[in-house]
């Protein structure tokens, strides 16, 4: 039987929680996904986890935050007046809001949390949602390619 080696594309089924049990994101095996080994797709100690399994083969894989999204940042918090989103929307805490940003050069789109709402102010957080976070992967490597 083979294993999964360094440049091997497979196909997994899988399931990311945090520690306190909430789902972030499932692959169940009626959406199997590829990945190559060796890309980067998956965190680093989850493609490590990966090499020497066989076809059929679970494994439990922690990820530190260093590895996965990256710890919290408070100079990713950023407090701008209410007035800035007029009559769009009534700002709450939790909701996630999609803003432009500039990155060398090019414009992207992240999400932003609003974390409080204090008097004239909203405090906006640039964070990851899953940055800070301790992850728990589950998977299976469903085929070797």
């Amino acid at each position: 039987m083979s294993i999964v080696k360094d440049q091997d594309t497979i196909t997994i089924t899988f399931t990311g929680k945090l520690d306190n049990g909430a789902v972030f994101i499932e692959v169940p095996s009626a959406r199997l996904m590829k990945i190559k080994v060796g890309d980067s797709e998956p965190p680093p100690s989850v493609e490590m986890a990966v090499v020497g399994m066989k076809k059929g083969e679970s494994k439990k894989i922690r990820v530190a935050p260093d590895e996965g999204y990256g710890p919290r940042l408070k100079d990713l918090l950023h407090e701008v007046p209410r007035t800035t989103f007029a009559d769009r929307i009534d700002p709450k805490p939790g909701m996630v809001l999609s803003q432009k940003v500039e990155k060398d050069g090019v414009e992207e789109r992240v999400p932003v949390t609003i974390i409080e709402i204090r008097d004239d102010v909203v405090v906006l957080d640039y964070n990851h949602p899953l940055a800070g976070h301790h992850l728990t992967y589950e998977l299976t490597v469903v085929d070797i390619c």
